[in-house]
């Protein structure tokens, strides 16, 4: 019989949704605030916990930041039950690592649909884990990345973001890692000026929310879809069980995550000595690239974004926007920017 925590203040609620479960053949136990909530967890580990996020003394966030902190309960299946119906506190949740988000008032197909799930996704990611084969045999493991990204793609939990949407924040914990499967994604940091600098651009089939593989924590960046976006995420802790069954996966990634910080080098360098000239042309190259743009196709990119890109001021920019196209390099439609010339701007010094 699978064990149910409840976490939840409202006392008549509480009880209904224990009787509910009971009814339905689970064992249910329950604690009336946060406190208790993650003593119940680490006591008992349950096999799925739905747990209130207003609460008095440990609010629901803080039970969950602190049952993902323990070793021992940081892989039971986390419910978010709460009359917050806004988009902002859904995706907090999320971010922080809840595997749903339900709101009050639901129906009861809705509640026992949403631990069905999570108790089937528990144990398949248990058998998984289960059936890799130890450290010296190489039979059935995930030997290199596409293999790796295969297992994203099949057991990874998908999320979409719209366009503007933020995906996760700076100083926010980091709980999973995710595979981006459609759009393109932007990270950055805001300076004490209040100016975006963005670090990096992510797309399709690249991995994004690299901290640390070890431990859960803040991210140093922020991430934000530049349009509609779909990734698949997978636990840090499920993702280190199988990278510690094969070096050769181990090494590739870890060459992956080189190969990443010396483009960043790169950039760097670029923002630092490069003409203004070249800075634009090499930062509209760039998100051709993340667009997946040939010549004479639309990138549809704010001027703002551009130049915090290239490291340029934005009005540095758009005047040198305005010479490449004179030049016929490039074509300009609004917000839409148009290449003409690839050859051209891969040789602008």
């Amino acid at each position: 019989m699978k064990k149910i925590l409840i976490i939840e203040d409202d006392a008549a609620l509480r009880e209904n949704t224990a009787e509910l479960l009971e009814l339905s053949d689970f064992e249910v136990i329950t604690a009336a605030n946060g406190r208790l909530g993650i003593e119940q967890a680490q006591n008992n580990k349950p096999d799925v916990i739905v747990c209130d996020i207003m609460m008095p003394e440990v609010d629901g966030y803080g039970v969950l930041e602190a049952l993902s902190l323990d070793v021992s309960t940081n892989q039971i299946p986390f419910i978010f039950l709460s009359a917050r119906t806004d988009h902002k506190e859904v995706r907090k949740g999320m971010d922080l690592g809840a595997d749903d988000y339900l709101t009050k008032p639901f129906e009861e197909e809705e509640l026992l649909n949403a631990i069905e799930t999570r108790l089937a996704k528990a144990e398949v990611f248990k058998s998984l884990l289960n059936n890799l084969p130890q450290p010296s045999s190489d039979e059935g493991q995930l030997r290199n990345l596409n293999e790796l990204k295969n297992f994203f793609d099949d057991h990874g939990e998908e999320l979409n973001f719209k366009k503007g949407d933020v995906i996760y924040q700076e100083g926010s914990r980091s709980f999973r890692i995710y595979l981006i499967t459609k759009g393109v994604v932007k990270t950055y940091q805001i300076d004490k000026s209040g100016k975006e600098l963005i670090t990096s651009l992510f797309k399709e089939d690249e991995f994004l929310g690299f901290t640390s593989i070890l431990d859960n924590v803040a991210y140093e960046e922020s991430a934000e879809a530049l349009e509609d976006v779909t990734l698949v995420g997978v636990s840090k802790s499920v993702l280190k069980e199988i990278l510690d069954h094969s070096n050769n996966l181990s090494m590739e990634l870890l060459q992956l995550l080189s190969d990443n910080v010396a483009h960043v080098k790169t950039q760097l360098l670029q923002m630092a000595y490069s003409s203004v000239r070249k800075k634009t042309a090499q930062t509209i190259l760039q998100f051709a690239s993340a667009f997946n743009k040939q010549a004479q196709e639309d990138i549809c990119i704010t001027r703002n974004d551009l130049a915090s890109v290239a490291g340029i001021a934005t009005e540095s920019l758009i005047r040198t926007l305005s010479g490449f196209k004179k030049d016929g390099l490039i074509e300009i439609e609004g917000r839409s920017i148009r290449i003409i010339d690839i050859n051209g701007l891969e040789k602008v010094e």
